[in-house]
């Protein structure tokens, strides 16, 4: 993380056109790059993948993750595809991540989105358009708009009751330990209220409505601070500033997706006056 000058544009704020310290993420945005897509029917237990076409563009890194065709059957497929529209109820394509383009490991990350469309031969239009080519950040997304993040949170192990749910110490004269939980109540009657010890950390968790402060360009990548990112080092990509925190640790995988609850939050592009790169070593 970092910090931001910039002049406060939201509307509804006291100090609306003033000067404020925004605390901010610092997010590497390597492209991502369309694997396939693939078509749902629907029935009465919902939707049910049917049909997939697969680019013929793909990277050997892939095989570290899934079984790649040994044909090439794109244009094939496509033409398949489009002959079969009307049965199908959606279209989502199959994406996954450049991680080398980060140096941070080999073996890319392969999931699916959803794309835009009133109906099924618009997204049928795009997504033939972006098969196997690669998509930027500042193609999904905005400078200001509101994004919710999906991310892994920092694992802290096997943990007991007072810290996993901040437990009062009980009495220094207290028969089995301080650090334990009184009664349980009825053996009958527990439920997930009830505090127990267990799993803290490394969970899926999204966080709503995180403002985009900044989407680097090609030619502005001087963003780290003197000496790197602890346990991070240098920014070599493109990348995005969040205003806030985001849950989980560095080098972790973060998804965001279109704000599900914006409702009449301010969406404005906030003027950044400067970018703070005091040393964090």
């Amino acid at each position: 993380m970092t910090s931001v000058l910039s002049i406060n544009t939201d509307k509804r704020s006291s100090k609306k056109g003033e000067e404020i310290k925004i605390p901010v993420t610092v997010l590497e945005v390597p492209e991502i790059k369309v694997l396939g897509i693939r078509a749902y029917k629907k029935d009465v237990y919902g939707l049910k993948p049917s049909f997939e076409v697969w680019a013929d563009s793909i990277e050997m890194d892939l095989s570290k993750k899934i079984k790649l065709p040994k044909k090439k059957t794109e244009q094939h497929k496509l033409k398949e595809l489009q002959e079969k529209l009307s049965e199908f109820y959606d279209l989502r394509v199959i994406v996954y991540t450049q991680p080398r383009s980060i140096s941070l490991k080999k073996k890319p990350e392969v999931m699916e989105i959803g794309i835009g469309g009133t109906n099924i031969n618009e997204k049928f239009d795009y997504a033939k358009t972006i098969l196997g080519k690669h998509i930027e950040v500042s193609q999904v997304f905005k400078e200001g708009q509101l994004v919710d993040a999906h991310a892994v949170t920092t694992g802290k192990g096997f943990q007991g009751v007072i810290k996993r749910f901040g437990l009062k110490l009980k009495s220094h004269k207290a028969e089995k330990g301080r650090r334990r939980l009184g009664t349980l109540g009825n053996w009958s009657a527990k439920t997930w209220r009830v505090a127990h010890a267990g799993q803290m950390g490394y969970h899926l968790r999204t966080e709503y409505n995180k403002k985009i402060i900044r989407i680097s360009s090609e030619s502005e990548n001087k963003i780290t601070p003197k000496g790197g990112f602890v346990n991070y080092g240098q920014i070599t990509n493109k990348y995005m500033l969040v205003a806030g925190s985001i849950p989980g640790p560095k080098k972790r995988l973060i998804t965001f997706t279109t704000a599900s609850r914006a409702h009449n939050l301010s969406q404005d592009a906030p003027e950044i006056l400067n970018v703070s790169l005091i040393s964090q070593q």
